[in-house]
């Protein structure tokens, strides 16, 4: 049992299985990741991992940062999930490992961890409570999927509704929006995506450099999806995927307000889901968290995501955290287990 700063996970022979991209990887489970978010999105916080390992090589991680003396998971907007990391470990074995990391988490007193997926929440609650915690799940947010279940794009299309065909059906029949998918990073690319942004009904970005240093490290990986759509040459939508261990991941997508009449986001996404079920033959698309309407007519299935806490009874400084936990479960019930 011991803790790593990133930079020394990143270093760890026993870690390298988690940064390395496979069958089963995401991006939020790498190494790679985590450390490029410390990097450029939690300056100056603390932010580790903690690691279990037997001596079979079964390992489990939880990276985490500290803040006003709590824990908390390794994510922010950019995350899809944040949770426990498991490699080689058997369902028997894992909660074993955890249940040492909460152990080794007993000095903070209170922990924090979302987005999760169902079962990594359960697996975590019970691995604190085990270790002497007070804890519970309770939903957190939504996450909307298209499972493809082995089906063209054109049987994917045939589902979608009726109004979102016509669109797509009219729009391209005018010619007037060309659109490109670029899966090697360009800075021109790249910079028609910014400035799209900027015209967009979105926030500003949290930070640009981690967006774009990200988007570098796929495209070199071979793992980015940029689309861009133009009128008369001019960028008017971009949208930033990743394809990785069978799923595509849709992280960021704006248009320019002043060509909505076009629908050249509209457009653009079918392109994208095109070229993800039909050339890269994915088995999933996520379109991360947040239950937006628009998602509705793009995605099949939604799954929960969940928030895990947990705290020391003996934490006095965190009693007001516990107590409202508390508070909640009275009123709504065990969200889990």
């Amino acid at each position: 049992m011991y803790h790593s700063t990133i930079a020394e996970a990143l270093a760890d022979p026993r870690l390298s299985a988690l940064s390395a991209r496979g069958a089963a990887s995401t991006p939020f489970t790498r190494l790679d990741w985590l450390a490029l978010l410390a990097a450029e999105c939690l300056p100056g916080q603390h932010c580790s991992v903690a690691v279990a390992h037997e001596a079979d090589d079964a390992l489990a991680a939880l990276p985490y940062r500290v803040e006003k003396g709590a824990v908390h998971g390794l994510a922010n907007w950019y995350s899809f999930t944040a949770g426990p990391l498991l490699h080689g470990a058997t369902p028997a074995l894992a909660p074993a490992l955890l249940a040492a990391i909460a152990r080794s988490l007993a000095q903070f007193g209170a922990v924090s961890f979302a987005p999760l997926g169902e079962p990594e929440a359960a697996l975590l609650a019970t691995a604190f409570r085990r270790s002497g915690w007070i804890g519970a799940s309770r939903r957190s947010d939504t996450n909307h999927v298209l499972p493809v279940n082995g089906r063209t794009f054109a049987e994917y299309w045939a589902a979608r509704p009726g109004a979102l065909r016509e669109t797509v059906r009219r729009k391209r029949a005018k010619g007037r929006v060309e659109l490109r998918i670029a899966t090697a990073f360009d800075p021109a690319d790249w910079a028609a995506y910014e400035a799209v942004y900027a015209c967009s009904w979105k926030p500003s970005e949290g930070s640009p450099a981690f967006l774009r240093r990200f988007a570098q490290m796929e495209g070199a990986a071979g793992a980015l999806r940029l689309g861009l759509a133009l009128i008369d040459g001019q960028p008017v939508a971009a949208q930033f995927w990743t394809v990785e261990g069978g799923t595509a991941f849709i992280h960021k997508l704006a248009h320019d307000d002043a060509a909505t009449s076009h629908s050249p986001g509209t457009l653009l996404t079918a392109a994208l889901f095109e070229r993800v079920i039909d050339r890269d033959k994915v088995a999933l698309v996520d379109f991360g968290t947040g239950d937006d309407p628009y998602k509705r007519d793009w995605m099949d299935t939604t799954r929960p995501r969940w928030r895990v806490e947990a705290f020391r009874p003996g934490a006095v400084r965190h009693w007001p955290g516990l107590l409202r936990m508390a508070a909640r479960r009275l009123v709504h019930g065990p969200a889990s287990d």
